[in-house]
């Protein structure tokens, strides 16, 4: 919001804004998309493909600015350069960092023979994971979920199963249930690592990506604008993270008993101490 008051536009004053808040309740989203779309808003802004489909469909003409992996893969746009029809946003890519952050936390944990992977239900086959962790020896388990409710027997199953740290892919769901995947890992032990930056700084072992306050903040609000001073979406490229941060939670890691080679500490971007 700073960003936009920043652009004259003001909460109370000249913008009126109304929440919808989904993470824990992807069922309600359908709801919620009609809801906003009777409600005739400007623009509706959003996060993850099971977000975006329903909206998509209860409107082909409000404007939607939203973050998610690959909206081309997805099928909601047929160019990125130039969106068709009434989305924009941010793409993260996830595939181009999620075997950064395996490759990071296989070196972070020495000796590393079997880990797991954390992945949305609704994600592509992730077998260039699969192919990377045989390369480097280490077998790869990996848990597809669809609800919040799965996920701690999910973790406690890969503990259980022998992997000794987790990768978490790109998830709306799991962002929405963030603490409770930082939590069970941390009593079992479990590094795991978040493909957002800030997540390390809430606590968790570990973090690659793009910082999400970057793009919500600064690229989606200054695309959002645009649209309030009449671009057309299609004027409106949809953008993608150029820059990528590595961040450690030493606290986390002590707590842990992990200790993390000296190389890696150093290629790390930020240490929370």
């Amino acid at each position: 919001m700073d960003e936009l008051r920043r652009g004259g536009f003001i909460e109370g004053q000249n913008l009126s804004v109304e929440w919808r808040a989904y993470g824990e309740h992807f069922d309600q989203v359908s709801l919620y998309a009609t809801e906003l779309v009777k409600a005739r808003v400007d623009v509706i802004t959003t996060a993850g493909d099971n977000a975006i489909r329903p909206l998509q469909q209860a409107t082909k003409t409000i404007p939607i600015v939203a973050i998610t992996d690959d909206m081309l893969a997805s099928g909601f746009v047929n160019s990125v350069a130039r969106p068709d029809g009434n989305i924009t946003g941010v793409n993260i890519r996830g595939d181009q960092s999620n075997g950064k952050r395996q490759d990071i936390l296989i070196e972070a944990v020495p000796g590393i023979r079997r880990m797991a992977v954390l992945a949305d239900e609704s994600l592509r086959p992730i077998d260039e994971l699969q192919e990377a962790a045989r390369f480097r020896n280490v077998e790869l388990s990996e848990y597809r979920l669809a609800k919040g409710e799965e996920i701690a027997a999910a973790i406690d199953k890969a503990q259980a199963s022998g992997a000794t740290a987790l990768n978490v892919l790109v998830s709306t769901l799991f962002y929405a249930y963030r603490q409770l995947i930082r939590d069970r890992a941390a009593a079992l032990h479990l590094p795991a690592i978040f493909p957002w930056p800030e997540e390390a700084e809430e606590g968790a072992f570990a973090a690659y990506g793009p910082a999400m306050n970057t793009l919500f903040v600064e690229v989606m609000s200054q695309q959002i604008m645009k649209l309030f001073r009449g671009a057309k979406v299609a004027e409106i490229p949809i953008e993608q993270p150029t820059k990528f941060e590595l961040v450690i939670n030493l606290k986390t890691a002590n707590a842990m008993g992990v200790t993390v080679p000296a190389a890696l500490l150093l290629r790390a971007d930020k240490l929370i101490e």
